[in-house]
Order: structure tokens, then C-alpha cells, then sequence
């Protein structure tokens, strides 16, 4: 089957995903193996947190739904205070902080799909959460931002031949190293994070 004209979002979880759902009137269709939910042009896919879930959910939506490209959005954490709460990114490089090549012993590299126009910034994906400020300075030398899925989104769709854009949120800085608090900083900035999408990104393609 030949790839159509849909529009494919993979979100971590429905907390961050909520404004997209109710904003684009998705419906959904499937609970299992991940939840889905679509309309007339978009599929959203929740994929839970994690490298290893994000690259199943990615590889399902390339392959049942046949989407034109796919949008990684969602909350990622800043590894200093450069960039605020809330602020709204583009990734252009993604570099795996915790899987290192096996010939240079160095992290894998990703690139995903540029658009013109929008701040941009670099991201690191592991599976730990990274909170502690030692930690993310760390990181810091290396990205701008954290996340748990990144990297394998952009790697799935590599694997499917599918163009991958990447936006992020700033959800929380090395002042957040508590769940609670970065659950409501996604509270707070999810709905202008989304409102973002609609007005900025999604007009360009």
C-alpha cells in the first residue's frame, strides 16, 4: 500500500497529549497494543515512556497507517537554565547518551527532519530519567534538552522511510528534579505547546 497523505504524532503519554486529542477532535479507534486515536488526517499515537516503547509505537503507526511523515512531540527536560519552562523547540540533532557504538565506544547520532523558521535545540534521549543537576550538567556539553523517546522515534522512521519532526517543551530545569513538580509544569504548558503545533508547525508542510 502506498503512503498517503496522513499526518502520523507520537506522544509519550496522554497527559502531554490531552490539548491534541480534544483540540483536533480525535477520536479513538484502538486501545491495544497502544492507544490511537485519529481523525480524517491525523493518527496519535500514545506510545508510554521509554526507547524501547516509542520504537514499537513508531514501527506500528508507519506500518498500519501509512502516515506521510511523523511528528515526535512532547515534554523534554532542559540540562541547565538557558532554556525556561515551557519554551518550545525543534530538534535537529539527537544523540543517545546511553548507547554508545560499538567500534568507536562513542553515542549514536540521529538526525531528524529540519523545518526553517523555529528556535531549535539538541536532544539527549536515554532510558533513565535524568533530574539530578549533576547529571544533566553532564548532558549538558552535549544537548540542550532530555527525553526517554527521541531518538528511537527518529530511528523507526529511518527504518519506514518516513520524515520525522521533532518539537519538544521545556518541562522542567535543574530546579524540577521532583514527578509532581514536572507533572505540573506539563500541566501548566501543555495546552501552549500545543496551540504552538497548530499555529506555527503544522502550517509549514
Amino acid at each position: 500500500m502506498e503512503k498517503n497523505t496522513v499526518t502520523g504524532i507520537v506522544m509519550a503519554t496522554m497527559l502531554e497529549a490531552k490539548p491534541f486529542v480534544l483540540g483536533m477532535s480525535l477520536k479513538q479507534s484502538r486501545k491495544k497494543p497502544f492507544a490511537l486515536f485519529e481523525n480524517d488526517n491525523v493518527f496519535l499515537i500514545i506510545s508510554g515512556i521509554g526507547k524501547a516503547n516509542a520504537a514499537m509505537a513508531t514501527g506500528y503507526l508507519c506500518y498500519k497507517c501509512h502516515p506521510a511523515r511523523v511528528y515526535n512531540l512532547g515534554a523534554a527536560g532542559a540540562t541547565d537554565f538557558s532554556h525556561a519552562l515551557g519554551e518550545n523547540f525543534h530538534i535537529i540533532e539527537i544523540i543517545e547518551y546511553d548507547r554508545h557504538k560499538l567500534t568507536t565506544k562513542r553515542p549514536y547520532i540521529h538526525h531528524p527532519d529540519i523545518l526553517n523558521g523555529f528556535q531549535t535545540a539538541r536532544l539527549s534521549t536515554s532510558d533513565m530519567a535524568v533530574l539530578a543537576p549533576d547529571d544533566r550538567k553532564k548532558i549538558s556539553m552535549n544537548a540542550d534538552l532530555i527525553d526517554m523517546e527521541g531518538a528511537s522515534v527518529a530511528q523507526a522512521c529511518r527504518k519506514f522511510d518516513t520524515k520525522c519532526f521533532m518539537f519538544k517543551f521545556v518541562s522542567d530545569t535543574p530546579d524540577h528534579a521532583k514527578d509532581e513538580d514536572i507533572v505540573e509544569n506539563i500541566r501548566r504548558h501543555r495546552s501552549f505547546f500545543y496551540e504552538f503545533f497548530i499555529r506555527s508547525v503544522q502550517p509549514v508542510i
